[in-house]
């Protein structure tokens, strides 16, 4: 078989002791991480002079300036249209309880003095009623009275012969008169 690692590099002793310490701190052999060094490099295009490393710097600014122009324009097509939906629903929900607390509320006031007149007017009917079935029965007292008088006063005319006198008649009369007056 033949050995593929047949390249070398010459480089400074100081430089060879920084190579040994991150080699032991990696955990692998020098080889190892000259090769994985060399990967590195060359996937990632970075120039080992670079120590600021720019383009990573460019990378990252151009891809936060993305961010932030994404999330701009959500803002401007979603979060503030949304913002303004509800500012709009929250005044509209004040307005609806304003107009309950004033014009619903102030009704419901009406409604109960309406009520309570109504309640007044039913005892003033009740009264008033009352005071109709008395008359009634008074009207019905007053007839059976004025009945028993002229059935009375029949009686008595009949009693009456020819020869009663006319005193007699008139005192009748009178009497009947007066008890018509009392009822």
């Amino acid at each position: 078989m033949e050995d593929i690692n047949i390249r070398s590099v010459r480089y400074p002793i100081l430089v060879d002791q920084k190579f040994e310490k991150i080699a032991l701190k990696l955990g692998r052999t020098k080889r190892q991480v000259f090769i994985q060094m060399v990967d590195y490099f060359y996937k990632s295009k970075k120039d080992p002079v670079d120590l600021n490393d720019e383009l990573l710097k460019n990378t990252l600014l151009k891809n936060h300036q993305q961010y932030i122009g994404f999330i701009k324009i959500q803002e401007t097509m979603l979060l503030v249209p949304m913002k303004i939906l509800m500012d709009r629903i929250g005044e509209s929900q004040r307005q609806v309880i304003e107009r309950f607390n004033t014009d619903v509320l102030n009704h419901n006031v009406d409604v109960l003095n309406n009520q309570h007149a109504l309640a007044a007017m039913s005892g003033e009917v009740a009264k008033l009623m009352e005071a109709i079935l008395q008359g009634q029965k008074s009207k019905e007292l007053l007839k059976a009275q004025f009945l028993s008088i002229l059935e009375s006063y029949i009686r008595l005319r009949e009693a009456f012969t020819m020869m009663t006198s006319g005193r007699e008649k008139e005192e009748l009369i009178a009497s009947v008169k007066e008890q018509i007056k009392l009822l």
